[in-house]
C-alpha cells in the first residue's frame, strides 16, 4: 500500500517542533525534552520551507482533531475538498499542496494554517447564500497560503523562536476553534493578546489575498461578485458590541474600502459563471442537521420551512429526511431518500444517505444493494466506498470491506480516520499484521511517530509474515526511526513503551 506521505523523509529537523507544539495542544502521547530541540536560530534567520510549513500545519490539525473539533463526515469532506481543489488547482503555485477540512463550530470563521491546511467552520458555510460566496472565502484563504503570508509573518518575529511561535500559534487556533473555557485558558496562558497580534494578517496581506483570490474565483467558473457579497454580509453582522462580531472579522477585518475594491475588481472580470452545484445546497442542509446543538431536535427547523412537501426543494427534503434519521426515524427517512435517488440518481449523497437509513432501519440486504450499486455508479468515490465498507463490517463481511478500502486508498490518500477504518477492517478480517501497519499509518498522519513506531514493531512480531510484508514493515519502521529525535526514539523502543 503506497499512501502519499512524503513528509517523513524531511521531518527530522522539525520533528521536535511537532512534539513541542503537541504539548501545548494537550497531546498525551508525545514526550519532548529540551535537549532534543535543534538550534534553529531566530525566525528571521530561519528558512521556512514548504515542507517545514506542512509539518507545522499538520501538527496544528492534529491538535484540532485531538480536541474533536474536525467534522469527520465523508460526504461533507468530499464536497469541501472537491470545491477547494477546484480552486487551488488554479492557484499559481504548483509546488503547494492543499488540504481542506470542516470544523464543528457554528461560529462564522475560516482560517488558513501553514502548509496549505484550510479549515472552514460549519457556521460559515451555513451563513453563505450561494456557492460563489463560499468559494470566495476559500479562494481568499488559498491566496493567503500561496502568498505565504503566515511564513512571512513568522519570519518577521525577531524576538521569538520559530518553535515557540508555532506552538503558541497552535494554541490560539485551537482555542479559537474550540471556543471552550479550557481551550481559552490555554490561550490566556500563552499570552493571547500578543500572539493574536502575531497571527492577525496585516492590511497589506488582506488586500493581496483579495486580489489574488478573486482571480482564482473567476478562473474557476464562479461569480466573482461572491467575494464582496459575503464581505458585505459579514459587515452587516458586526454589531456595536464586540461580542457580536463574527470571529472571521477579528482575524480578517473587513472595511468599506475592501468591499469597494473587491466589488470594483469583480466588475472588471469578464466571466460567465458556471451553474451552482447541487452538492452545495445538499452539504448546507447536511451541516445544518449535523451541527444541531445537543438537546435540540433537528426536525424542528424543517417543520417550520417545509409547509408542503411537493413545494419543497430536493435539498430541503434531503435535510428533512436526514433530520428524521438522526432523530430515530430511519425507515421514514429511507422512503424520502429513495424518492430523491430515483428522481436524480446522479447525486451520490442520495445513495449514501439511503444506504445508511436502510442499515439503521434493519434493512441490511437492501442497504448493501443500494451501496453496491452506488459504488458501480461512482467508482472509487471516498464517501460511497466508506459507507459501503461500514455497512459490510456491520453485517459481518469484513473481508470484502477490507478489500474495497484497499482498492480505494491505494489510489486516493485517506484521512487519518479513514486509515483507522482500514485498520479496523483488516483486524476484523483476521489480517492482524496489516491491521497494525495501517494503525501505524494513522499515527503517522496524526503526527504521533512514537505510536507509529510501536505499531510497526507489533506488526513485525506477528508470526508467519510474508517476505513482502516483512520488507514493507521494516522499510516503514526505518523511515519513522529516522524521523524521530534520538531521545524519543529510545523511549519508543523501550519495553515499557508498548501498548
Amino acid at each position: 500500500m503506497t499512501w502519499d506521505l512524503p513528509t517523513l523523509r524531511s521531518v527530522k529537523p522539525l520533528a521536535t517542533l511537532a512534539l513541542t507544539a503537541a504539548l501545548v495542544l494537550g497531546g498525551a502521547h508525545s514526550r519532548a525534552d529540551p535537549n532534543d530541540l535543534p538550534d534553529m536560530g531566530s525566525p528571521a534567520q530561519a528558512a521556512l520551507t514548504l515542507e517545514d510549513e506542512y509539518i507545522i500545519g499538520r501538527m496544528m490539525v492534529r491538535g484540532l482533531r485531538d480536541a474533536d473539533q474536525i467534522l469527520e463526515d465523508p460526504e461533507v469532506s468530499e464536497y469541501i475538498n472537491s470545491l477547494g481543489h477546484r480552486l487551488s488547482s488554479l492557484a499559481h503555485d504548483g509546488s503547494q499542496r492543499f488540504n481542506f477540512f470542516m470544523v464543528k463550530d457554528r461560529a462564522v470563521n475560516a482560517f488558513a494554517l501553514p502548509g496549505g491546511f484550510i479549515g472552514v467552520n460549519a457556521g460559515l458555510l451555513l451563513e453563505t447564500r450561494t456557492e460563489s460566496e463560499l468559494a470566495g472565502v476559500l479562494a481568499h484563504e488559498i491566496a493567503h497560503v500561496t502568498q505565504r503570508h503566515i511564513a512571512r509573518s513568522l519570519a518577521n518575529q525577531s524576538r521569538t523562536s520559530l518553535v515557540s511561535t508555532a506552538a503558541m500559534l497552535a494554541a490560539i487556533l485551537l482555542g479559537a476553534a474550540a471556543g471552550g473555557d479550557a481551550a481559552m485558558a490555554g490561550v490566556a496562558a500563552a499570552q493571547s493578546l500578543a500572539i493574536q497580534q502575531q497571527i492577525s494578517f496585516t492590511r497589506a496581506h488582506e488586500i493581496e489575498a483579495d486580489r489574488v483570490g478573486i482571480g482564482i474565483l473567476a478562473n474557476a467558473g464562479f461569480d466573482p461578485e461572491g467575494m464582496p457579497a459575503f464581505f458585505e454580509t459579514m459587515s452587516r453582522r458586526a454589531g456595536s458590541s464586540e461580542l457580536q462580531i463574527p470571529e472571521m472579522l477579528r482575524t480578517h477585518p473587513v472595511t468599506s474600502m475592501r468591499i469597494a475594491e473587491t466589488r470594483q475588481r469583480a466588475a472588471q472580470m469578464k466571466t460567465t459563471p458556471l451553474p451552482e452545484s447541487v452538492s452545495y445546497a445538499i452539504t448546507r442542509e447536511r451541516l445544518r442537521v449535523l451541527s444541531t446543538p445537543p438537546g435540540e431536535d433537528p426536525r424542528a427547523y424543517y417543520a417550520g420551512v417545509i409547509q408542503n412537501e411537493p413545494d419543497a426543494s430536493r435539498p430541503e427534503m434531503y435535510g428533512k429526511a436526514l433530520a428524521m434519521m438522526v432523530a430515530g426515524e430511519p425507515a421514514k427517512a429511507a422512503e424520502i431518500f429513495e424518492r430523491l435517488r430515483d428522481a436524480d440518481p446522479t447525486v451520490l449523497q442520495y445513495h449514501t444517505a439511503l444506504g445508511q437509513a436502510q442499515l439503521q432501519a434493519g434493512q441490511g440486504q437492501a442497504s448493501l444493494e443500494t451501496l453496491r450499486k452506488a459504488r458501480e455508479l461512482f467508482p472509487r468515490n471516498v464517501a460511497v466506498t466508506v459507507r459501503y465498507a461500514e455497512a459490510l463490517m456491520q453485517l459481518g463481511d469484513s473481508k470484502l470491506a477490507h478489500r474495497i478500502l484497499l482498492d480505494l486508498f491505494n489510489v486516493v490518500p485517506p484521512t487519518p480516520e479513514q486509515a483507522r477504518l482500514t485498520a479496523l477492517a483488516a483486524n476484523a478480517a483476521g489480517d492482524v499484521a496489516d491491521s497494525y501497519y495501517y494503525m501505524s499509518e494513522y499515527h503517522i498522519m496524526s503526527g504521533d511517530l512514537a505510536l507509529a513506531m510501536n505499531q510497526l514493531q507489533l506488526a513485525l512480531a506477528v508470526p508467519q509474515l510474508t517476505d513482502v510484508q516483512r520488507a514493507r514493515f521494516r522499510a516503514r519502521l526505518e523511515e519513522v526511526q529516522e524521523a524521530m529525535p534520538k531521545r524519543s526514539r529510545r523511549q519508543a523502543s523501550s519495553p515499557n513503551s508498548a501498548g
